[in-house]
């Protein structure tokens, strides 16, 4: 058993902080334990209104989930089949009851509240970046519209390398708070941080070309254009409409702006919650918390040959996908819809199986492509077990 955070107090090479909190075997602890290291706003649930699963069985003795679990670091696996709960497994120290951070699945979740808010009008996919915050006019967000952003399909010169140790990546996690400062660098925060991204690299509406700040920006036009704080807009709009059975969190920055890009936390029930919606066309006990016609939209459209003309083409298999509003599409018969998160995050949706499969790791990589397959096998054997 790791010996991580074990004592009182842990000794010196057995504690998590800000600076290994991503490495293994401090991620192994550290993954579902992010507000003890990082700043954070609270993603308010309805105890009063929670949406019951009710238990059920699925025969995994074909599956190999233990095993897959234990090579691929997986925390947890939750799977929903026609909003009944029919499998759970945890590893690594972590419960039912511990929220674990989604990293970049937190962006397909900003997705789904951008639908209620186009819904509503306060929002436009067409809108101008800076028609909702002119004060980076001067970046090279200018000319960008909300769907460019939605899609990654802004031409922000912004390489996401997450194993440089210097540039532009780097200030961004400084300016997020999700890496010590330096004595001789001064603390950023995000929003000051966007005003350094001055340079394109191509048009928008091009290539697909993933940039996380994309998403960070976008929380920021969505308060605006909402009046609400962002984990409070995650919670009216997502989180207590879906009958989420604990509350969420988000790590802050500095100033309390949210890593939407990739800070969420959230119980792995209810990340599974998330995606049964989904696969009953945005319902949850007969109620719409996203709007179908968003969801539609989300599976039909995206551009294809932006997806082959981009950053993942290669890394994903070179399958036949596209990006839409923050989710990844494989495009068959039966299209399966999907969150990637860095260290092993996901989430799946197989509408047309009422399909629904949380899956969080502590991978001690950011990207692995050889595990991000295997984890894409174990789900097809699932589907395959449930058709």
């Amino acid at each position: 058993m790791s010996e991580v955070m074990q004592g009182f107090p842990p000794s010196e090479p057995n504690r998590v902080s800000l600076a290994n909190w991503r490495k293994a075997p401090y991620c192994h602890w550290a993954f579902h334990h992010v507000r003890e290291i990082i700043p954070s706003a609270e993603i308010s649930n309805d105890p009063t209104d929670v949406w019951e699963l009710k238990p059920d069985t699925m025969d995994t003795s074909s599956l190999g989930i233990d095993n897959a679990m234990v090579s691929t670091d997986c925390d947890a696996i939750v799977v929903l089949h026609k909003d009944k709960l029919v499998h759970e497994s945890y590893r690594n120290g972590m419960t039912s009851r511990d929220p674990h951070i989604l990293m970049s699945v937190s962006k397909s979740m900003l997705g789904l509240v951008a639908g209620t808010l186009i819904e509503r009008g306060e929002l436009a996919e067409s809108d101008l970046i800076t028609k909702h915050l002119p004060e980076i006019e001067n970046t090279a967000y200018a000319g960008a519209t909300v769907r460019d952003l939605l899609d990654m399909r802004a031409g922000i010169l912004f390489d996401e390398d997450y194993l440089a140790t210097e540039g532009p990546i780097v200030d961004y996690r400084f300016a997020a708070n999700w890496n010590p400062v330096p004595k001789d660098r001064v603390a950023a925060d995000l929003r000051s941080f966007m005003s350094l991204l001055t340079e394109t690299d191509g048009p928008h509406g091009g290539r697909f070309h993933y940039v996380s700040p994309n998403t960070d920006l976008l929380a920021w036009v969505f308060e605006r254009a909402s009046g609400m704080r962002y984990a409070e807009l995650v919670s009216e709009r997502l989180w207590k409409p879906l009958g989420a059975e604990a509350p969420g969190y988000i790590t802050v920055d500095r100033i309390g702006g949210a890593r939407a890009a990739g800070g969420k936390c959230l119980l792995a029930r209810d990340l599974a919650r998330v995606g049964m919606m989904m696969a009953n066309g945005g319902q949850r006990d007969g109620k719409q918390v996203v709007p179908a016609c968003w969801l539609e939209d989300i599976v039909q459209n995206g551009d294809p040959q932006a997806w082959k003309d981009g950053d993942f083409y290669n890394e994903m298999g070179q399958r036949d996908i596209h990006y839409r509003s923050k989710w990844y599409v494989n495009q068959e018969a039966e299209p399966l819809i999907f969150g990637v998160g860095i260290h092993g995050q996901f989430l799946f949706v197989d509408p047309a199986k009422k399909l629904s499969i949380a899956w969080f790791a502590s991978q001690g990589s950011p990207l692995d492509s050889p595990l991000f397959e295997q984890v894409l096998a174990t789900i097809e054997k699932i589907r395959v077990l449930v058709s």
